[in-house]
């Protein structure tokens, strides 16, 4: 199956009359035509090193080249498959793509004053947007701000995806901090709309935090947040709210509790402290990572290290065990998440395997299984690369039992991606994150241990 994609030829500005006293001008020498990309002429025998570099970066430009419109912010998808299209922005992916700026700007691959440009550019978008009680939707319309529906009722906040969102607003503020238009703009409108997210307002008066709300619908959609799930993030910036902030008895009685919350069996040799059986997709581990540092940090129902890390060597586990034998699982094509899939989007995890890797579970897990993260991305990249590598990096997923690539990207797959291989190597959105003096407080308000709370 052959998957390139088409470059916009370089277009050719047209010479300029020439009046008669002038002297003529040698004629301009046509632009070359950029050649397609394709995926074969990838660069080769590339050290571990040169290989995360070429992943991260190539995985940025998902973030780069398609954020180039008036919001700036991130799409949906890199297709219009789903019913989605280009106008379709998603706040949560956004917030990955802003973490993901911040690396870029770190690595040289754009200039500071680029990124804060691009920052400031979704910090306006953003501050003249539609939010509901300050939280935005899950998705906006990129032209115009207003509210695009995510499903038939979830016409208006979403809390979840805001967190997503202020993970990597948070993570802005503490590093653009020069004395810049662009900078001191974007930690101005950045403080004040993180000010304003009425994140208490949300629990409905109970110890627990609802994560929709309609101006048409209200509550009807009636979804607690109970872990274990991607949503501890939720529970942390609420209670790190300036304004806002929940009391401990919501994360105590709301977050953790429900049947998937505490586990404490073992698949594979490996004891799981949360979360439902087999552990679920690995973005669990993930999503609220990006800026939680798991090392060392603890409460009293777990070691997020330590749960982290089991989930991730029980998927591995379980895609070396292979149960349903599909011909392709094995030491380095492992990594069950939620993906593209080739009979549609889907949760894919040890209790729904559809034959369906998914390239953004082993790569986000570097921090926790770099010796088999680093295994699947070299047979991504140096096996399987001619069908996987594109211009925003791999696919989305693939199913060689199926015979199927996806041509597609997510914004929610690409982020994590880029962020938690740069948390591998140098820690950076844990430092900037973990730093943050809100989050710091909201942190031991409910409880947390953390290496970065003793000095405070």
């Amino acid at each position: 199956m052959k998957l390139t994609h088409l470059l916009l030829a370089l277009g050719l500005l047209l010479a300029p009359t020439l009046l008669p006293a002038q002297t003529p001008k040698p004629k301009p020498i046509p632009a070359a035509k950029a050649a397609p990309f394709d995926a074969r002429r990838r660069p080769r025998g590339l050290s571990d090193e040169q290989l995360l570099d070429a992943v991260q970066r190539q995985t940025f430009n998902y973030f780069w080249e398609l954020g180039r419109s008036n919001s700036g912010m991130a799409r949906e998808r890199s297709n219009a498959s789903f019913d989605t299209g280009p106008e379709v922005v998603t706040t949560g992916g956004t917030g990955f793509g802003l973490m993901a700026i911040i690396v870029a700007a770190e690595r040289g691959w754009i200039t500071r004053p680029q990124a804060a440009a691009r920052v400031n550019q979704i910090v306006n978008f953003l501050w003249k947007a539609d939010m509901y009680h300050g939280a935005f939707p899950h998705w906006l319309d990129g032209r115009t701000g207003h509210t695009i529906r995510f499903g038939i009722k979830d016409d208006g906040a979403d809390i979840v995806e805001t967190s997503f969102l202020y993970e990597g607003l948070l993570c802005c503020r503490q590093y653009f901090t020069k004395d810049t238009p662009d900078e001191q703009n974007l930690r101005n409108k950045i403080l004040w709309m993180w000010e304003g997210v009425e994140w208490s307002w949300f629990t409905q008066g109970q110890n627990v935090l609802y994560w929709h709300w309609s101006p048409n619908n209200g509550w009807s959609m009636n979804h607690q947040i109970h872990g274990w799930n991607e949503c501890l993030i939720t529970y942390v910036l609420a209670a790190s709210s300036p304004r806002y902030a929940i009391d401990r008895a919501v994360y105590d009685q709301g977050w953790a509790t429900g049947p998937e919350y505490k586990n404490g069996k073992t698949y594979y040799d490996t004891k799981l402290p949360l979360g439902p059986e087999l552990g679920g997709p690995l973005f669990f581990s993930h999503y609220s990572f990006m800026g939680l540092d798991p090392h060392g940090l603890k409460d009293q129902y777990a070691d997020y290290w330590e749960q982290n890390r089991a989930h991730t060597l029980i998927n591995h586990a379980y895609c070396l065990a292979n149960p349903k034998h599909y011909p392709d699982y094995g030491p380095n094509n492992w990594g069950l998440t939620a993906s593209d899939s080739w009979q549609g989007y889907a949760a894919h995890s040890p209790t729904e395997d559809l034959g369906v890797i998914s390239p953004t579970a082993a790569l986000s897990a570097m921090p926790y299984t770099p010796e088999f993260s680093k295994l699947a991305m070299r047979h991504f990249y140096d096996d399987l690369g001619d069908q996987l590598w594109s211009p925003y990096g791999f696919y989305d997923a693939f199913s060689e039992a199926h015979h199927w690539v996806a041509g597609s990207h997510l914004a929610i797959d690409q982020g994590p991606i880029v962020v938690m291989m740069e948390n591998y190597r140098s820690g950076l959105l844990w430092k900037l994150f973990m730093n943050s003096p809100e989050v710091q407080r909201g942190l031991k308000k409910l409880g947390f241990e953390s290496p970065y709370l003793k000095a405070n």
